[in-house]
């Protein structure tokens, strides 16, 4: 049994006084194979604690059902943290940010108008209810009172940095307490006096988030809450990437110093990222720094989580983990043993051709199964979660050139006239528009969108995708739809052509590729697309995630755990620029750096 309290003097664990020093390690992004990998790494860095989101939409499928096996399965991790010797925090939202889609939150809350996110609006308490339900029943075997490593668990996140509903925030920590969670409860907010003031709950612990000047940013949380015990429950050591922006690095011995200025206060901190992992598949989130959903400002968030972590994305032990567990060290026994070795890597190789290319257009029916709606309807209200979507019309002829206007895009819209590319339009670019004329018999309209994540911070959360309110010609609004969802779950019904006989693929025209490799023994391995504009990369039916020219990130990560040995198949969704070769690397390379901001905050 463990028992995690507080009084005036500090944390007291059993009764002994206690400082948490905790890293960040979420179970969602990193392969299940790998989990015991890296809480070994992550003991060997000196923490005696793992923190953890637990994302409600990564849980809740498709179906509604809400699944708890497999990559899901949260209570095997926990209790791989235990063997580890590692307490653990968790933090199951309802809203977690992380950088994650939507924050957390599944996207058919964005199927109907209305509801409040992250307020008391009954309609949302009674989503959040749902969750807990099914959430809370595998957490309680696993808390300290019963036995598990669970020692905390934090209420909402960062509630402060978006609203000031108290009753919304009450009825989260009553929720939790009735089900049975009798662990520490505590909130975690920006180190701003309006943030903690917005965020915190009457006789709940409160801690902060910042990445330097801990001294000062403590001063915010005396303020606050004059007594107890002093936290950085979010240390941000690296940052984020954002596609088209440099990779963010922040140097491994400012960074240690920083730690050490925290750690000679007294505070505990977790250390976030400890290891930061991988957005596969869909993901990556998304932030908006515009004043609405139809202005510019959206910043998608690329497909690799490494955030300069001192365990880099594929179990590297890198100069910030040594430099860390210096000051680490300092302050609480580090682990006995040698550090952990770095994991294996693939021999590199070119493919210099693909085996099989078959077009986006001429697969729909292989991939989705139309509907037929008056009007452009968003993802969400056709019951799709994640992925691409594709509208098709007839505009009638003849008709002069005249402006094609989507009225809210989420995220990229590529247009095409009778098959043929007319062009993109990006929400980014608010107003835009794309000349179209017909001939006597009219034109067959495509298009197809791409979600690029839902935004996960701040005031826009709102984002759903697709065409949020229609398209027009001119000042005619265009109606009668036949829309697909491409969700890209199963690639197994397209029809590949061999590439040796066909005539390849025209830029601007969406298309499959299909390469394949052998591999004796599997290992990690980073997949290059040099050339290649932007789209998505699969392994043995695996989403890695999304690629894109822009940068930073010029490789993706394929774990160990996804090749398997003899014949292995990549597939490659270009929607831009088609090249030819991939290549398979040892090393990542995840672009031009810059200083990441958490030096400063």
């Amino acid at each position: 049994m463990i028992e995690l309290d507080f009084d005036d003097s500090g944390f007291r664990r059993n009764g002994a006084p206690h400082r948490i020093v905790s890293g960040a390690l979420h179970y969602f992004r990193v392969h299940p194979d790998l989990w015991d990998d890296r809480l070994a790494r992550l003991r060997a860095l000196g923490v005696n604690t793992v923190d953890t989101y637990v994302p409600w939409n990564f849980h809740e499928l498709p179906t509604g059902e809400v699944d708890f096996t497999g990559w899901r399965d949260v209570a095997r991790f926990v209790r791989l943290a235990g063997e580890h010797g590692l307490d653990v925090i968790l933090r199951p939202g309802p809203y977690i940010c992380a950088e994650w889609e939507f924050g957390g939150l599944p996207a058919r809350l964005l199927a109907s108008d209305g509801i409040g996110l992250r307020s008391s609006d009954p309609a949302f308490l009674a989503e959040v209810d749902g969750w807990f339900d099914a959430v809370v029943p595998q957490v309680l075997p696993l808390l300290g009172s019963r036995g598990g490593p669970v020692v905390a668990v934090q209420v909402e996140n960062e509630y402060g940095s978006y609203g000031d509903d108290a009753v919304y925030l009450a009825h989260l920590r009553d929720a939790l307490v009735a089900r049975g969670v009798d662990c520490l409860l505590f909130t975690t907010d920006g180190s701003e006096d309006f943030m903690q003031q917005s965020g915190a709950i009457p006789g709940l612990l409160a801690t902060g988030t910042f990445g330097s000047r801990a001294p000062e940013r403590f001063e915010v949380l005396r303020r606050q809450q004059p007594k107890g015990p002093l936290a950085a429950m979010e240390f941000w050591i690296g940052w984020f990437d954002r596609i088209g922006e440099p990779h963010h690095v922040r140097d491994a011995e400012e960074t240690a110093a920083s730690l050490d200025e925290l750690l000679a206060t007294g505070a505990s901190v977790n250390l976030y990222m400890a290891h930061g992992g991988t957005n596969f598949g869909f993901w990556a989130g998304a932030n908006h720094s515009g004043t609405g959903p139809d202005t510019a400002g959206f910043e998608p968030t690329v497909t690799s989580y490494d955030y300069d972590a001192p365990i880099g994305e594929a179990g590297e032990l890198t100069e910030k983990f040594h430099a860390l567990r210096s000051v680490i060290g300092k302050y609480v026994p580090l682990p006995e043993g040698e550090l952990p070795a770095r994991p294996p890597r693939l021999d590199p190789r070119r493919l210099e051709r693909a085996t099989g290319r078959v077009r986006l257009l001429d697969s729909l029916d292989a991939l989705s199964t139309p509907v037929r709606r008056p009007t452009t309807e968003p993802m969400e209200r056709l019951g799709q979660s994640l992925g691409l979507i594709h509208y098709r019309t007839h505009v009638s002829g003849p008709r002069p050139e005249m402006p094609l206007r989507i009225d809210g895009i989420g995220d990229r819209a590529q247009v095409f006239v009778d098959g043929r590319p007319l062009g993109v339009l990006d929400r980014n670019a608010p107003g835009a528009t794309l000349p179209l004329a017909t001939g006597p018999a009219g034109v067959t309209l495509d298009i197809l969108v791409e979600a690029l994540g839902r935004t996960n911070y701040g005031p826009q959360l709102d984002d759903r995708k697709g065409i949020r309110r229609g398209v027009s010609h001119e000042r005619q609004r265009l109606l009668d739809w036949e829309i697909r969802p491409l969700p890209l779950t199963d690639l197994s019904a397209l029809a590949f052509a061999d590439s040796a006989v066909d005539a390849g693929a025209a830029d601007g025209d969406p298309a499959f590729h299909r390469f394949e490799t052998e591999v004796d023994a599997p290992a990690d391995a980073f997949v290059a697309l040099p050339g290649w504009g932007r789209g998505l990369l699969w392994l043995n039916g695996f989403l890695l995630g999304r690629y894109t020219a822009e940068g930073p990130q010029r490789t993706l990560y394929a774990p160990a755990p996804l090749w398997q040995p003899g014949r292995n198949t990549l597939v490659v969704l270009e929607l831009d620029r088609h090249a030819e070769a991939l290549e398979v690397r040892d090393e990542p390379d995840l672009g031009p750096t810059t200083r990441a901001p958490s030096a400063d905050y």
